[in-house]
């Protein structure tokens, strides 16, 4: 009964789906952003306010392609793309602020974290989210940030059913983010010592392809997703995490890595394609991560609506003009997009669409 019901509402192919995301998804994230864009406009503090505005400018995209998952419950859109949207702007501004940090402590970075960890928990108080740092003043916007993902989930009716796996979720995002950016001598060691800690769960995979993994916020936009239905189960719940993670979320991240590689090279940034030793293994892992990734695609509930999520990652990314200035990455791309369906084909096209229309 639950899939049925489900299966009655998921975009019946990628024609219905792309249909809904230009018509109701990117307007629906541009407007939020707007609002979000104004009141970063507004921060006193000129690194913090700086930060903010770079965040929405550069990775718009990180936005938009979350609020996918509410092309499934149209229903539900004004509290979703604004949840979706508000938790991802979270994500971005933090990751620049540590990115671009005028300090290196793992402290200061894992308190701004707990911000991404507080909104996924409606009860939890909000604090200074800013106390380790120099720069505190952003005149109550990442306050309002989390208020407004608190208020969008308190209208879920199945929340309680996905928290913790949201919370898990959230929780490996954070730790990836403070080991990632704390001095580069300590970076390589402080994440094996992580993965030490985490890799009985996970013995298909390379600590590289676990910390990519944990970079991904779409298990999470998915939960959200799936506590819409009042009467989710607790074992579909649990299938949704276990299927996006490691492996839907481990594409995005790699995919997001490996288009990257240059401008890492070229900033001295930590880039987890690097770690494959050579670019034939690269290549191997990263089929073998298509692979896994359409296969939990398969173990979920309305199967296709998640083959179209992993087909559209794959295009989305390798439709990227980064793609082209990287031999390494464009014999990578070919040998990936090598017998793509028509589904992966449509999405490549409309990548590049959305990019001009932007």
């Amino acid at each position: 009964m639950e899939h049925s019901r489900m299966a009655d509402r998921y975009p019946g192919g990628p024609v219905s789906l792309m249909s809904r995301v230009y018509k109701h998804i990117l307007p629906g994230v541009r407007g939020e952003l707007a609002e979000w864009r104004a009141a970063a406009q507004a921060i006193p503090d000129p690194e913090l306010r700086k930060q903010a505005l770079s965040s929405m400018e550069t990775k718009q995209f990180h936005c938009e392609g979350g609020a996918v998952y509410a092309a499934v419950r149209l229903d539900m859109k004004d509290v979703l793309i604004p949840l979706i949207v508000a938790l991802q702007t979270i994500s971005d501004y933090l990751d620049n602020l540590c990115d671009r940090s005028t300090s290196l402590d793992a402290d200061d970075f894992r308190l701004l974290h707990r911000s991404m960890l507080d909104a996924v928990t409606p009860e939890a108080p909000l604090t200074d989210y800013y106390a380790l740092r120099q720069e505190r003043d952003d005149g109550g916007y990442l306050h309002a940030l989390v208020r407004k993902c608190h208020a969008a989930i308190a209208e879920l009716p199945a929340y309680g059913r996905v928290q913790a796996h949201v919370k898990e979720l959230v929780g490996l995002y954070g730790d990836l983010q403070v080991y990632k950016h704390i001095a580069k001598a300590r970076r390589e060691p402080e994440l094996l010592a992580w993965w030490e800690r985490h890799r009985s769960a996970y013995p298909e995979l390379q600590w590289n392809e676990f910390a990519a993994a944990t970079g991904s916020t779409l298990g999470m936009f998915m939960l959200f997703t799936a506590a819409c239905d009042p009467e989710l189960t607790p074992e579909t719940a649990t299938r949704i995490r276990e299927a996006y993670f490691p492996s839907i979320c481990g594409l995005h991240i790699l995919l997001d890595y490996l288009i990257d590689q240059a401008e890492d090279r070229e900033g001295g940034d930590l880039n987890f394609c690097s770690y494959f030793g050579s670019p034939e293994k690269l290549d191997e892992r990263m089929l073998r991560m298509v692979r896994a990734a359409r296969q939990a695609a398969d173990r979920l509930p309305c199967p296709s609506f998640h083959r179209m999520i992993v087909e559209g990652l794959i295009a989305l990314y390798l439709s990227d003009p980064k793609v082209k200035g990287q031999r390494d990455v464009r014999r990578t791309a070919r040998l990936l997009m090598k017998g793509s369906p028509w589904t992966r084909l449509f999405f490549w096209l409309n990548s590049h669409w959305i990019r001009k229309a932007m």
